[in-house]
């Protein structure tokens, strides 16, 4: 008695039955207050008090039970139609609970029964996309760790086995491979904040231009020992901008440092700020080894490799432009990357919002 398509379907008959006793008791009285017309023939009298007598009864309680059999069957037909999506619904989403997200529910039904299927779907979608994000980054993490762990446990061991002097160049080397994993673990920290909307800020009013040309500047001698020019151009008037200065010194070191990584001697390296239509745009313009652009898409994913452009033996953990992207979104704001192709250079544009 608690299924729908029982209660919609016993629903269903009971009106349709009921009615029918409207409708025949409505008859009925018609039948029984026909006054005698004085030229009706004696005979036709009889047989009008016969039915109304004899035969009323009768087929009344036969109409009732053939309307009630058909009520009911047409009342589990329409209500199995209703409720049989709700019910595949429900199985799919107990399978969801038990992870299995490649669950879908067919889209059928009244049209509310269709769009909820649609936004089922749709969420089982997203649910299955972020496992399969979710399950690389373990697996990206683990690899990254492991890297730096099993060369400390490795020069570590051999130190005891007296293989390796207790010297300050092997210290120094020991030192470069824990600093490896105390940047990695708090880049992974920053993105999983960011992540979940969580990254702290602390915004104030900020003289954008100063803060770039302060932090390009702490780069000039590395780009100068490599044989690179490192420009700064200020297209107008810059307005101050609210942002957390830290943080865009985080940006701008992550975006100075990829370029530079990139760049050959007697290439150059340009940052332009201006101010476009309500928004300031820092742009980051290299004239090094470039990218393919079919990874354009992916340059800002973390831990993505597949362009040559962030291989593991030229340096950085594959995090620094993620962090850039989920600092700038944090800021409300954007960027991007172009490149013309592989050795043609790269520009990275961040857009900031002017309030």
């Amino acid at each position: 008695m608690n299924r729908l398509w029982v209660r919609l379907s016993l629903a269903f008959a009971i009106v349709i039955i009921a009615v029918s006793i409207v409708f025949g008791a409505v008859v009925r009285t018609s039948l029984e207050n026909l006054d005698p017309r004085p030229e009706m023939q004696p005979e036709v009298q009889d047989y009008l008090d016969e039915i109304r007598q004899e035969r009323a009864p009768f087929n009344m309680t036969a109409i009732i039970i053939v309307v009630g059999g058909i009520a009911i069957v047409a009342g589990i037909l329409m209500s199995r139609t209703l409720s049989s999506p709700m019910k595949e619904l429900g199985e799919a989403a107990q399978a969801i609970s038990r992870q299995d997200l490649s669950r879908r529910v067919s889209v059928r039904g009244t049209d509310e029964v269709q769009i909820m299927a649609q936004r089922f779907n749709e969420m089982a979608d997203l649910l299955e996309e972020e496992e399969v994000l979710r399950r690389n980054l373990l697996a990206d993490v683990a690899h990254e760790l492991r890297n730096p762990l099993h060369i400390l446990q490795g020069n570590l061991q051999a130190i005891l086995d007296g293989v390796f002097p207790m010297s300050k160049v092997e210290i120094a080397r020991l030192s470069d491979q824990t600093r490896l994993l105390t940047t990695l673990v708090d880049d992974l920290h920053d993105l999983a904040q960011a992540e979940a909307q969580q990254l702290p800020l602390n915004k104030v009013k900020t003289d954008i231009a100063f803060l770039v040309k302060e932090t390009a500047q702490t780069f000039r001698p590395i780009a100068t020992a490599n044989g690179i020019t490192l420009r700064v151009e200020l297209l107008g008037s810059i307005p101050e901008v609210e942002v957390d200065p830290d943080r865009m010194r985080q940006v701008i070191n992550n975006l100075l440092s990829n370029s530079l990584r990139h760049s050959t001697e007697g290439g150059q390296l340009t940052l332009t700020i201006e101010e476009i239509n309500g928004s300031l745009q820092i742009m980051v313009k290299d004239m090094g080894s470039g990218i393919d652009p079919k990874n354009l898409n992916y340059i800002f994913d973390r831990f993505y490799r597949t362009d040559t452009a962030r291989s593991r033996d030229q340096g950085g953990a594959g995090l620094g432009l993620a962090i850039v992207r989920a600092i700038i979104e944090a800021h409300g704001g954007d960027v991007s990357v172009f490149s013309e192709g592989i050795g043609m250079g790269s520009t990275f544009t961040v857009t900031l919002p002017v309030y």
